[in-house]
């Protein structure tokens, strides 16, 4: 089986990770967060990366921590691509009906510039001292077992967008190597960027990781957007 964590390949013909389509998808929001004035650039040419300090308030950050702890279990991975200790946090589905919930992504929405109906329900994360999450991509690799179904399900991811909820005392920096980039947790802050290139293709250089937390917890809330409308349903 190939490598879940090499770059895929540069050509797709599915039509669900469309290069032209992801290509105009990144302008549009690279736009939008180049007129922001909170908007801080970190990625150079080679990744377009964001950092927002100040996003959420201290207030909302500690309910939507306390909302993470309501309903919480192991973080997974996609079919085919399980490692043992990969992936070591829990995970908390928010509850799409819930008025707080979305209040959350439609400020997230609203930033971004990107329409609703490409959202994935929104995650929580939580790392205990000693989790993490090692280098990954964000992005899917089209000839992955998984796949077959993502793309029904809104295809290609595209931006990723990422809320700091606290700042555990040491560790769980999130990391991209190809960046020289280690951003430490700030509360309230959010971090985004997109998993493709200016071409509309997978871009190595967003391998990432959650470094392991050294010392207390670490919360997030974690929103990715498709290059169609997302569904949880097959079709």
């Amino acid at each position: 089986m190939r490598n879940p964590l090499a770059p895929s390949p540069l050509t797709s013909d599915d039509p669900m990770a469309d290069p032209a389509r992801l290509a105009a998808f990144g302008e549009r929001v690279r736009t939008a967060l180049d007129a922001n004035p909170q908007a801080q650039r970190l990625g150079g040419e080679k990744v377009d990366i964001y950092l927002l300090p100040d996003f959420l308030t201290r207030k909302d950050c500690k309910r939507l921590s306390r909302t993470v702890d309501s309903r919480i279990g192991p973080s997974d991975l996609f079919k085919g691509t399980q490692v043992d200790g990969f992936r070591t946090s829990s995970t908390h589905y928010f509850d799409r009906e819930d008025e707080a919930t979305r209040e959350l992504e439609q400020r997230l929405d609203d930033t971004l510039g990107i329409d609703h109906r490409h959202v994935e329900v929104p995650q929580g994360q939580r790392y205990r001292t000693g989790q993490q999450f090692r280098h990954h991509f964000d992005y899917f690799t089209t000839d992955q077992v998984y796949w077959q179904q993502e793309r029904q399900r809104g295809g290609q991811r595209t931006w990723t967008a990422m809320v700091f909820l606290n700042e555990p005392a040491a560790g769980g920096e999130t990391d991209f190597p190809e960046l020289g980039l280690s951003i430490k947790p700030q509360r309230g802050a959010m971090l985004t960027w997109n998993n493709m290139d200016r071409d509309g293709r997978p871009n190595p250089a967003t391998l990432h990781a959650g470094t392991p937390v050294i010392e207390g917890d670490k919360y997030i809330v974690t929103q990715w957007y498709r290059q169609g409308a997302w569904s949880l349903e097959l079709r």
